[in-house]
């Protein structure tokens, strides 16, 4: 299948989004299905939340239950390991400088790597990313340089460049996470799959 032509599927995600971590383990396979890659975007779900005047479902008493439960059913849904985190949701940013910085100097794949290592760590053994000598820890049991990672976190260049990342999220109206965008039509939750499968190929309905 010649694939050249066809735009990679722009997958929007937070580290501390539990149906982000779901659909990180089922993207690739449903993008490798149609002939596309993925594009992964770290962002922070705050950010998004704040521009459109929204807050995390968990906030609310009457949807926390509720989501709570939705997050372990949608993990057994899929197959997945799923642990609700001691602590959460928790700030995501280390881990998502971190991303920026392997995407940009040691490629998508490795950046693929450590986005699934960060997700499995939190969701199925609650290693606490926003702690830094976990997220250390993390990084050196998952075979990146966890010294230059934490400079990297620390440099203004990464933090300016998730600060992008979130504006671009935005100004594409990223709300939420997962948020996908496929040839320009978004599609907003874990919970899509189904929907994004027929769009990819069958094309629009």
């Amino acid at each position: 299948m010649n694939t050249e032509s066809r735009t990679p599927i722009d997958f929007y995600f937070d580290f501390s989004s539990p149906y982000s971590y779901i659909a990180n383990e089922w993207i690739d396979a449903l993008a490798a299905r149609h002939g596309r890659v993925v594009r992964r975007r770290a962002i922070l779900l705050g950010v998004t939340f704040q521009a459109a005047e929204l807050k995390s479902p968990v906030s609310y008493p009457i949807k926390r239950d509720y989501a709570l439960r939705d997050f372990a059913r949608s993990a057994r849904f899929e197959g997945l390991p799923y642990l609700m985190p001691s602590t959460f949701p928790i700030p995501t940013q280390n881990a998502a400088r971190v991303f920026w910085w392997l995407q940009e100097t040691q490629g998508a794949e490795a950046a693929a790597a450590w986005t699934r290592s960060a997700f499995r760590a939190f969701f199925t053994r609650d290693i606490v990313l926003s702690d830094p000598a976990a997220l250390r820890a993390l990084l050196a049991e998952s075979g990146v340089d966890a010294e230059a990672a934490e400079a990297a976190w620390s440099d203004p260049v990464w933090k300016d460049r998730l600060k992008q990342a979130n504006e671009q999220a935005i100004a594409a109206g990223v709300f939420g996470a997962p948020f996908f965008v496929i040839d320009g039509e978004p599609f907003w939750g874990n919970d899509r799959k189904l929907q994004m499968e027929r769009w990819l190929g069958q094309g629009p309905y």
